[in-house]
């Protein structure tokens, strides 16, 4: 049996991107908003069926946008899950919003809606959610509680796309939706984001906001002879250079997932018995959620024990790495938010969650060595 390290994640690689990126090097156009940010754009609202999607620098930049076409202020509070990473209450944060921290499920490690609802006051303005790991959060009570308070909901999607929830697509279900294509991602670019929406009117102002609040999307367009400062607004639009890789990258979307699924369920296949005996819970899909197989995760009874099973696959050259830090005892969350109820299943998630190498191109002997090396340990 092979001795080279399993390594956590790899980037794929789609074949196009050389010929992508030459082409563009070859060009005099190497800013956004070229032939590439037009093309992977128009796969993006192919995959997802968005009608408006936008390319950005990050997740975090398109999460940032969310909040100036909130018009989030001061006087705002949004409530954001304590277990996930920070841009999530960063982008909320940087309006002057108060960060509310609510609960999750321990079934998915998604926000529960009975803990927003606890937490709902007269200025909440929005509530963000993440599709931990690809699958979908509880949307119908989520929604309902959106409608009965008069919130946005933000889908923070950085792991889930192609997911779905009933039939529906992450990231275009409530007000707003963002994605990731950071490295670590099913799809990348090494660094890249994207904003999608539903509402023209919506669209029509982020168009502005994320080209240094000009209209010059418009004016590209023909639309306007010139282009001026219109509103508050940064500078949101990748290169072309990474839209071109991005663009690669979406040609083989299809490909990527098979991979990934495969691997993911590899892992569900082998691992229910050992769980069973360890007293081990593993990632659970709901009947009503199609996946992303972003993540392959599992829980351990107790912090202590996760961290041995982690050193344990470190020592047989495996990296399966724990994940975030709950935002609410943070030195930032502290500061810039508030806690009304404990979130105690956050803490408890994150002190035993574990998570296993998953990368497309992972090979069936690599993943056998993962299992094996699993079920050899004794929790």
């Amino acid at each position: 049996m092979s001795t080279d390290r399993v390594i956590f994640s790899r980037p794929f690689r789609a074949r196009r991107e050389l010929a992508n990126l030459e082409a563009v090097l070859a060009s005099d156009h190497s800013h956004g908003d070229g032939q590439f940010t037009a093309a992977a754009t128009a796969k993006l609202k192919t995959i997802t069926g968005a009608p408006h999607a936008l390319l950005t620098t990050s997740c975090t930049a398109a999460l940032e946008m969310t909040g100036l076409l909130l018009e989030l202020g001061p006087d705002d509070e949004v409530i954001v899950p304590s277990f996930a990473f920070t841009s999530t209450a960063n982008a909320m944060a940087l309006r002057g919003a108060t960060c509310v921290f609510a609960d999750i499920d321990l079934d998915t490690g998604n926000l529960d809606p009975e803990s927003v609802a606890a937490v709902v006051t007269e200025r909440t303005k929005a509530v963000v959610v993440i599709h931990y790991g690809g699958v979908a959060a509880d949307m119908d009570r989520l929604l309902d509680l959106a409608n009965t308070h008069g919130f946005a909901i933000v889908e923070d999607n950085a792991h889930g796309l192609g997911g779905t929830w009933r039939g529906q697509r992450l990231g275009t279900i409530g007000t707003m939706g963002s994605l990731s294509f950071h490295d670590t991602k099913n799809v990348h670019c090494g660094e890249g984001g994207a904003l999608l929406l539903t509402d023209e009117i919506l669209m029509a102002r982020a168009e502005i906001i994320r080209e240094k609040g000009t209209d010059r999307a418009r004016f590209l367009r023909g639309a306007v002879d010139k282009y001026s400062w219109q509103d508050i607004g940064s500078s949101y639009l990748p290169s072309e250079l990474n839209a071109a890789v991005l663009d690669a990258q979406l040609d083989e979307f299809d490909t990527i997932q098979a991979g990934r699924h495969r691997v993911w369920d590899a892992y569900a296949a082998a691992l229910p018995e050992w769980a069973a005996r360890n007293d081990v819970r593993l990632m659970r899909i709901p009947a009503d959620r199609g996946h992303t197989a972003h993540l392959y995760y599992l829980r351990t009874p107790t912090e202590q024990r996760r961290d041995d099973l982690i050193a344990h696959l470190a020592s047989r050259g495996i990296s399966a790495p724990f994940h975030y830090v709950p935002l609410d005892s943070s030195p930032a969350g502290l500061k810039l938010g508030r806690t009304p109820v404990p979130c105690t299943r956050s803490a408890e998630f994150s002190g035993t969650v574990v998570r296993l190498p998953l990368w497309p191109a992972l090979s069936d002997e690599q993943v056998d060595r993962v299992v094996d090396a699993v079920t050899a340990f004794t929790v």
